[in-house]
Order: structure tokens, then C-alpha cells, then sequence
């Protein structure tokens, strides 16, 4: 193992304990008694500058470390989320594999998507049941025979 892959996984061992000990009701408790201690030595302190720029300066290190901690956690859980998305896509008949990894699209790519599902969601307004499902590449041939097939039906039942 080289020096750079042993040290990016210790950061990452240390990154999730720190995230899963920062999220728990333990870190609350301890920032809680912090600020509690720091406003009872306000008095010891004279409330001075220097006694305020203590908490400023901490809380400022501690915000600073913990927006990464929580943009990593967070880039986690979207990939995550992703992949397991992107199994049951893979997965399913019917599904269009144009969705698997559809968050790398561009804005614009995504637009023209986002514009063929708004004309899936009025085909399925139209429908009856609500049940059925569409795909954007079947949805309106699909609800032209159902159409056909309701109107065909509706003119038997008048002959009958």
C-alpha cells in the first residue's frame, strides 16, 4: 500500500467516527456544557475581549471543520442513494435506462427529460386506473389503443 492510499484511509476512518460521534446527542451535550462554562466564567473573565474572542474563535474552527464533515456525509449518502436508485431502474422491465445516472446529465439534458415525464404525468391523468404505469417511450401509443379499445368497447355496449 503506498503512504497517500494508507493515509486518505485513516482520514476516512477518523472522518466517519467523527461524523457519527458529531451527530450524536453525547455532541450536543458536550457543546451545550461548553457554552454553559464559558458564560459562568464571563464574570472570572471580566467579560473581556479576550474572554469573547475564546468562543468566537472555537466556534469558528469547530463550523469550519464541520461543513466538510457534513458535505462528506452527505456526498456519501447521495451516492448512495444513486446506486440503489439506479439497481431498482436497472431492474425494472420497462423502466427507460436513460434514468441510470440521470444526475450527471446537463441542466439542459435534464430539462428535456423533465419535459417528456410532464407529458407522461398528463397521459396518466387521462387514465382511469391509477395504477398504471407509463414509460415516456410507450406512453402515447399506449393511451391511443387504450382509447381505441374504451370508444370500441362504448360503441358495442350501445349495439348490445
Amino acid at each position: 500500500m503506498t503512504t497517500s492510499h494508507t493515509l486518505g484511509r485513516l482520514l476516512e476512518r477518523l472522518a466517519h467516527r467523527v461524523t457519527k460521534a458529531a451527530g450524536g446527542s453525547w455532541a450536543f451535550g458536550v457543546a451545550g456544557a461548553v457554552i454553559l462554562l464559558w458564560a459562568a466564567s464571563g464574570p472570572l473573565f471580566h467579560f473581556s475581549d479576550t474572554w469573547q474572542l475564546v468562543i468566537n474563535t472555537g466556534t469558528t474552527i469547530v463550523t469550519f471543520l464541520m461543513v466538510f464533515l457534513i458535505q462528506r456525509s452527505q456526498n456519501k449518502d447521495a451516492q448512495a442513494i444513486h446506486l440503489k436508485l439506479n439497481e431498482i431502474v436497472a431492474a425494472l422491465a420497462g423502466a427507460s435506462n436513460r434514468l441510470i445516472n440521470v444526475e450527471d446529465l446537463t441542466e439542459r439534458e435534464a430539462r428535456t427529460l423533465h419535459q417528456h415525464y410532464e407529458r407522461l404525468v398528463v397521459i396518466a391523468k387521462r387514465d382511469e386506473s391509477l395504477t398504471q404505469s407509463h414509460s415516456v417511450e410507450e406512453a402515447d401509443s399506449r393511451h391511443r389503443l387504450k382509447k381505441r379499445a374504451h370508444e370500441t368497447a362504448t360503441v358495442a355496449a350501445k349495439r348490445a
